[in-house]
């Protein structure tokens, strides 16, 4: 799924007053850390993530990795905290704004 500017702006208003759920420091990206954010997917569509100082890794490239892995979509990355999305299968709680090309 690909997110509209419309969408990750409401995101972002959402992710806003979140606290960050995980912390990745100097292993970066393993395995254990990607399964541990994708089972936080089974009760939270949205989370917030931070990247460590002694994370040797790039931001960026972490949160672009871990969003492939999680199948999430990476919403935003300020400083060292990035958000993902994973809507719900069934039930989704976030209704993302409708984008407007679509319903034509």
């Amino acid at each position: 799924m690909t997110l509209t500017s419309k969408q990750r702006a409401f995101l972002k208003g959402l992710a806003a007053d979140l606290e960050p759920v995980f912390q990745i420091g100097k292993s970066s990206v393993s395995p254990e850390v990607v399964t541990a954010i994708s089972e936080t997917f089974n009760t939270h569509e949205l989370v917030k993530i931070t990247v460590l100082k002694n994370c040797l890794d790039d931001v960026n490239e972490v949160a672009r990795t871990v969003s492939e892995r999680t199948r999430s979509d990476l919403v935003q990355v300020i400083g060292r905290k990035f958000v993902l999305y994973k809507p719900f299968k069934d039930d989704p709680k976030i209704i993302l704004p409708k984008n407007k090309k679509a319903d034509i």
